[in-house]
């Protein structure tokens, strides 16, 4: 799964077969006519709708109708994560998202690139792992293969290209530590 090269035949071809392109034009016009018209309040439809396409989301899950989620089947949501308004999640690889764990309003979570190196470009998927009571802020991004460690907590705008450690709070772009988080009271 992690950098697994999905080649192409030629420069700039298609990296997905028919099958996987009819079902995501499936999902997409499922969720725009079914799930993005809902008002905020109906989470459980919306899970119901995620677990029908092959996400696995635990309980107590919300996520916002206006959310773009490229492939369910890519991912997987603990107990209690949020998936805030207008979040972009290019799960062309696995995302996890942690119970408790909140991805705020307009962020993006891409999980794949490209090898520059190959002359095909083929795509990389690199798999995004959101460990348990981490936050990624409003229009924060998490670029491919990084895994945000539990009660980690990435600022607005913020962009993690690389793994973010544990109890720690980062900013800026590439992000940086600021201070330490107090993990007391999600244990109490």
């Amino acid at each position: 799964m992690t950098d697994a090269p999905i080649t192409p035949t030629r420069r700039h071809g298609a990296s997905f077969n028919r099958r996987n392109k009819l079902k995501r034009v499936l999902w997409s016009i499922s969720w725009l006519f079914l799930a993005r018209p809902t008002p905020p309040p109906l989470y459980a439809w919306r899970r119901w709708i995620l677990r029908a396409f092959g996400a696995r989301i635990g309980r107590d899950v919300r996520v916002y109708g206006n959310c773009r989620i490229w492939h369910p089947r890519n991912l997987t949501m603990e107990d209690g994560a949020v998936m805030g308004r207008g979040v972009l999640c290019y799960n062309q690889g696995h995302v996890t998202i942690g119970r408790d764990a909140v991805v705020s309003q307009d962020a993006t979570l891409c999980a794949s690139t490209h090898d520059v190196n190959d002359p095909l470009f083929p795509l990389l998927l690199r798999p995004i792992v959101i460990e348990a009571y981490v936050w990624i802020a409003a229009e924060a991004f998490v670029g491919p293969g990084v895994t945000v460690s539990e009660g980690a907590v990435l600022s607005a705008r913020g962009v993690a290209m690389r793994d973010l450690g544990p109890w720690t709070v980062f900013s800026g772009n590439p992000a940086q530590p600021l201070r330490p988080r107090d993990p007391r009271p999600f244990y109490d």
